[in-house]
């Protein structure tokens, strides 16, 4: 199951570099690329450089630590297959921006999660 958190209001994403945001104990690098806004886990799977920090480049992040540059619309590695960022669900609605985070409780009987 998918929750949705809210973590910050859409106009404090900047359109030029990342913001780190934080949703259920996780570090998230969000970044807006033609208005659309897109969230990575700020951990770079390479070494674990801090994604918000680094420089965008159109849809591109390039990572602060050894250079590697992610898609932040994917989270594919750049130019061949190989590492990639886990990429989170985004929704703007009435202006906050939240994020999809994967829920391990399990469903309770009739379906229905616990609360």
């Amino acid at each position: 199951m998918i929750r949705q958190i809210r973590v910050i209001a859409a106009a404090d994403v900047p359109a030029d570099r990342g913001r780190l945001v934080f949703a259920d104990g996780r570090t998230i690098a969000l970044f807006k690329v033609d208005g659309a806004i897109h969230a990575l886990d700020d951990s770079c799977p390479h070494a674990g450089s801090s994604l918000a920090g680094g420089k965008l480049d159109g849809a591109f992040i390039q990572c602060p630590g050894h250079g590697l540059t992610f898609d932040v619309r994917t989270g594919q590695m750049r130019g061949v297959a190989g590492l990639c960022a886990k990429t989170y669900p985004v929704q703007v609605v009435d202006g906050e921006v939240t994020v999809g985070i994967e829920c391990d409780e399990p469903a309770a009987p009739g379906g229905q999660t616990g609360q």
